[in-house]
């Protein structure tokens, strides 16, 4: 397997470092806590509990892997300040979010809120640190007015978003660009030396996550069961990729911007090749061959909320600026994940160690 994120560079960058990881009890923040960790980076995390028992940072022991875990809302923006600023982190990577479609419809004010508003107060207190620090912060590929016309985005495609989750990351990504050229602007970073990019990645499957309304956790779920899986959107195309492809293009940004804190000030979408394109019943599929049992059916769902059918991006530019591309194709990251789920002779945390550090070269 090719190697595209190296062990060796990265553990250079954040080892004995402080970084600052919203989200950290998350599905994405708890896979990027266990990589920190291992990389001897020292991990605050702020974000809300778990929702579930069996959610992977309970799996993992996730408190043990912090130097600090601090259960807090990020609307709370003056907890969230003092957090920030008495830590003085190197690093901030904003993972933390309301980051479901159906949710985002039952709680349009909330996502909004925690999206868009959230993220400001995040780099409200970044504005505050001591100069030295680098934040990365995550939205979505969710962001772009999407026509479906079956072209990948580019970043500098026209922002927008039908439902209340992808507008409030469209937002977001409005607001991370007023902070960008306001108060972080690189002409000016003499003065602030602090630099941030956003990062545009979705549809990540890999093992632990427990989320509702997402394919692979209902396919889980339904296997345990012994039901069979209900597939509402079995012909939805969506640019699926292992968890670990984002969390390492996250990773290698953050070390790229202490190298040139004005070329990787900007956003990149972090997605897999536009021809490896699978649909929600491929991606079924291919996960019950792997997994060794299951079966599944499609059902026309009455009055479900809109949901876009088609979504490409084009992550060129991160192949130029970054030197990334992802290297496990849809197939290998549904066998990945499906791996993770059939293992039953390891916990949670070796079997993550185990992927990480095949990814990684370790």
């Amino acid at each position: 397997m090719e190697k595209v994120v190296n062990e060796a560079y990265l553990r250079s960058v954040f080892s004995g470092k402080r970084v600052f990881l919203t989200g950290h009890t998350g599905f994405k923040g708890a896979w990027m806590l266990q990589i920190l960790n291992w990389l001897g980076a020292q991990v605050k995390g702020y974000s809300l509990a778990p929702e579930k028992k069996y959610d992977l940072y309970n799996e993992i022991d996730g408190d043990d892997l912090c130097y600090s875990s601090v259960i807090a809302d990020l609307c709370d923006a003056q907890k969230l300040q003092s957090e920030i600023v008495r830590y003085e982190p190197h690093f901030i990577f904003h993972f933390a979010a309301q980051a479901l479609v159906r949710r985002g419809y039952d709680k349009p004010g909330y996502t909004f809120l925690v999206n868009a508003q959230g993220t400001a107060n995040v780099l409200d207190a970044m504005r505050t640190l001591v100069p030295g620090c680098v934040g990365v912060m995550i939205t979505t590929d969710k962001v772009y007015d999407n026509p479906e016309r079956g072209l990948p985005f580019l970043e500098d495609d026209k922002l927008g978003g039908y439902d209340p989750y992808s507008a409030s990351k469209a937002a977001a990504e409005i607001v991370i660009d007023s902070y960008r050229r306001s108060f972080f602007n690189p002409k000016d970073y003499s003065n602030h030396e602090k630099t941030i990019a956003s990062a545009r990645a979705g549809n990540v499957i890999g093992g632990g996550d427990n989320s509702d309304d997402r394919i692979v956790p209902d396919i889980v779920r339904s296997i345990s069961f012994g039901e069979t899986v209900g597939l509402r959107n079995p012909h939805s195309i969506r640019p699926w990729q292992h968890v670990l492809e984002p969390l390492g293009a996250y990773l290698l940004l953050a070390a790229r911007m202490t190298e040139d804190n004005a070329k990787y000030s900007t956003a990149y979408n972090l997605g897999p090749n536009p021809d490896d394109m699978l649909t929600v019943e491929e991606l079924t599929r291919v996960f019950i061959e792997s997994y060794g049992h299951g079966s599944y059916k499609s059902f026309a769902e009455e009055g479900a909320p809109h949901e876009a059918k088609l979504l490409l991006l084009d992550s060129t530019k991160a192949e130029r600026d970054l030197g990334w591309k992802p290297i496990l194709d849809a197939r290998t990251a549904i066998q990945w994940t499906a791996d993770w789920y059939a293992d039953k002779t390891r916990n949670a945390h070796d079997k993550c160690m185990a992927q990480i550090k095949l990814y990684f070269g370790a």
